[in-house]
């Protein structure tokens, strides 16, 4: 066989380098078990003689695929109408670019959660905004996928990242209440996901719910009661078309609210749309409320008042709480703080 056409091995990259085959597997499969210092040198050994590590011999010998799967609630092309969950995005894949790892995303396949897990190519799980049931928490356990849920409250069983949303929904909606706002409009998102989860009468996440538990809070310390025909509640999907076509004729109406507080950020851009389209001014004609701290909501005109959860961090903080699960080491929970964002979009109630 000509020298310059055989395959190069890790036995060859250990004799120049002068360390155990075991090292080398560990440069590329687990470089926090040996130091910088020795990753580099063999490292630099392998560029050297042009080593290409095989992906499929690799998973064979390590039993990993060099991944982590973010399962999603929605079909790719709905989950990323969400500002929000590219926030999130973003810091699980700061932690997956730190630790050599991939990410791949997981949508529903055949519209069943069952059929993604069943499939998944993954070392580790990461959930969003979703609570799996019995069957689907079966399924990841039989597999022994570690996993970690982002807005998963309530979910027993797992490790979870997220911020306490009751008390969150609750001082969103204190401060409109105290600029003097009763006729409010809720826009929440839809809580049930019949195609994401297995059981037709599942429950999406009690995210929307812990939110909306805020919201009634807040109304009664002040004696409001949620019935009370001035507070109504619009469940939407986490798009903007679908707040607008909410949104549309609402807004249209002559008794119009004097507020809206929306329970997602993406929400709040429908809501700023539809008072484009209808030459309302915000706030002079209505207030608007938010719910994300997303980047875009800097960039509104006026500025939205919303209440800011870290999306980045959470995303961070899961990533790096998989990987130590991954790595045979213990995960708890995590709150994380939130911070209430005034901006020029909610103004004193007009007693004209």
């Amino acid at each position: 066989m000509n020298k310059q056409s055989r395959r190069i091995t890790i036995k060859d990259i250990a004799e120049k380098a002068q360390v155990s085959k075991a090292t080398v597997s560990f440069a590329f499969n687990a470089p926090w078990k040996i130091s910088e210092e020795t990753r580099a040198r063999v490292m630099q050994v392998a560029e050297e003689l042009d080593f290409i590590p095989d992906p499929l011999a690799r998973t064979l010998a390590t039993k990993r695929v060099g991944s982590i799967g973010l399962l999603l609630p929605d079909p790719i092309q709905e989950a990323f109408k969400n500002p929000y969950m590219f926030e999130v995005l973003q810091g699980i894949g700061t932690v997956c670019h730190g630790e050599d790892l991939s990410l791949t995303i997981l949508p529903p396949v055949k519209g069943l959660l069952s059929h993604t897990v069943r499939t998944a190519l993954v070392d580790g799980i990461i959930t969003i905004g979703i609570e799996p049931d019995n069957e689907i928490l079966s399924l990841i356990r039989k597999r022994q996928i570690p996993f970690v849920t982002v807005d998963g409250a309530g979910l027993v069983g797992s490790v979870n990242v997220g911020i306490d949303d009751e008390a969150a929904a609750f001082e969103l909606m204190s401060y409109v209440l105290e600029m003097g706002h009763r006729d409010i409009s809720i826009i929440s998102l839809k809580n049930l996901h019949q195609v994401l989860i297995d059981s037709p009468d599942g429950i999406r996440s009690r995210i929307i719910e812990l939110r909306l538990q805020g919201v009634y809070r807040a109304l009664s310390e002040r004696g409001i009661s949620k019935q009370s025909g001035q507070i109504r509640v619009y469940p939407v999907d986490a798009s903007v078309e679908s707040t607008v076509e909410v949104v549309t004729p609402l807004l249209s109406e002559a008794n119009r609210p004097t507020a809206i507080v929306c329970l997602s950020d993406v929400a709040a851009l429908g809501v700023y749309q539809v008072c484009h389209d209808l030459n309302l001014s915000i706030p002079k004609d209505i207030s608007v409320a938010g719910f994300d701290g997303i980047f875009f909501g800097k960039l509104l005109e006026p500025a939205l008042t919303t209440l800011s959860q870290p999306g980045y961090e959470k995303g961070q903080a899961a990533a790096s709480l998989v990987v130590n699960l991954m790595r045979g080491l213990p995960g708890q929970d995590l709150v994380l703080p939130v911070e209430l964002q005034i901006g020029a979009s909610v103004a004193p109630v007009s007693l004209d």
